[in-house]
């Protein structure tokens, strides 16, 4: 199969949080499956862009990636050479997996691909929830979706992560089918040691994600302010510096900034990271999947989460965590009944790996995608 995938950033555009590293990864284990795997994307890095050559293919961990140049360096991500490209090569493909919406690189090149007849998947990303449409720029995204994206959504497939957004695209649009299949998440060595127990005489937190108004800290914030608990909390992540500052502000005025340590994005040492924490929280508003919520149970750290982050339910069927409600009462309850249960958290910590390596397995995830991709294919 020859699949062209369609996305405004890829790596190493790593301040674009969970949706860079999904398309990334999803886009190596097809290769490695032996699919022919192109990606079109824009060299998209924040405000800047990324030093990559425009245009002319190159192999990024064994995906051939071409970057096109954007004319706008905002979320719009207008690329009309990678237009033009879709128009003049995407027949040559047997389909086009679209990610995210709203912008002008996966609108535009729905609207190219569906009117070329190749059968079309789109992955929202959490692009399409409530909480995106009463957000940012919510009268522009109304009126494109009633006289464009909705009639091309109906043309296309859809695929999702969770239960949670496909509930949201069902009451949203009538695509031709929608298949929910898990994000592959790049998970630690077998080796990497999961079942050693922290020992510490403070409950030690962390929000490891992109730093986002949409991810709640300002209410995690809330909840800290006079807990009355021993704590420390890490902020591994990036984002607008005027944000961030903002949110210091905060910690200041909340008598918490003492207990905060911002560590910046990591990588290359994401796992010990979260391995040296007894609690991951993400008390996020709206999620549609949470791929760092997987990467702190791998490691066997416990997660509480918002019941409006898309993993919400599998933590709670498999019991490696607490959900919580979207109000500051619910997270410092909750953050002073864990900080009691540290059976609980060992229980979790022995638990969780085998747990996510089982269920996110990447053979069986490849399997799903293959299938997926073949329905599509030969239902035109």
């Amino acid at each position: 199969m020859k699949i062209l995938q369609v996305n405004a950033s890829y790596k190493p555009a790593y301040v674009y949080g969970g949706p860079t590293m999904s398309v990334s990864k999803l886009s190596e284990e097809l290769v490695k499956a032996g699919c022919e795997i192109e990606v079109f994307t824009t060299m998209a890095n924040g405000p800047d862009e990324l030093p990559v050559t425009p245009g002319e293919p190159t192999y990024v961990d064994g995906v051939k990636v071409i970057y096109f140049k954007r004319l706008t360096k905002d979320h719009t991500h207008y690329a009309p050479d990678l237009l033009m490209a879709m128009r003049q090569h995407v027949k040559h493909f047997d389909a086009v997996h679209i990610h995210a919406w709203w912008n002008l690189v996966s609108v535009l090149a729905c609207r190219i691909a569906v009117k070329q007849g190749l059968p079309v998947v789109v992955s929202p990303r959490g692009t399409l929830s409530d909480y995106s449409f009463s957000n940012k720029n919510s009268l522009p995204k109304k009126l494109l979706h009633r006289f464009l994206g909705k009639g091309l959504l109906k043309r296309s497939y859809i695929h999702v992560t969770s239960d949670r957004e496909e509930k949201a695209m069902t009451s949203l649009i009538e695509p031709r089918k929608i298949f929910n299949i898990p994000n592959f998440i790049a998970l630690p060595d077998k080796g990497f040691n999961t079942a050693s127990e922290t020992k510490n005489s403070h409950l030690k937190l962390i929000f490891f994600s992109r730093i986002d108004p949409k991810k709640g800290l300002e209410l995690l914030f809330e909840a800290l302010k006079n807990i009355g608990i021993a704590y420390k909390l890490t902020i591994a992540g990036d984002g607008d510096e005027t944000y961030i500052a903002g949110l210091k502000v905060i910690a200041e005025k909340n008598g918490i900034a003492g207990n905060i340590d911002w560590i910046g994005f990591r990588t290359d040492d994401k796992f010990t990271i979260l391995q040296q924490h007894d609690l991951f929280v993400l008390p996020s508003y709206d999620e549609n999947f949470g791929n760092s919520v997987i990467e702190s149970l791998s490691t066997g750290t416990a997660v509480l989460i918002s019941k409006n982050v898309g993993l919400s339910d599998y933590v709670q069927q498999n019991e490696l965590g607490w959900v919580c409600d979207q109000e500051v009462a619910s997270v410092r309850e909750y953050i002073i009944m864990i900080s009691k249960s540290r059976n609980e958290l060992l229980r979790i910590r022995k638990k969780a790996p085998a747990t996510i390596r089982r269920d996110f397995n990447e053979e069986a995830l490849t399997k799903k995608y293959l299938g997926m991709y073949k329905e599509i294919i030969a239902n035109g």
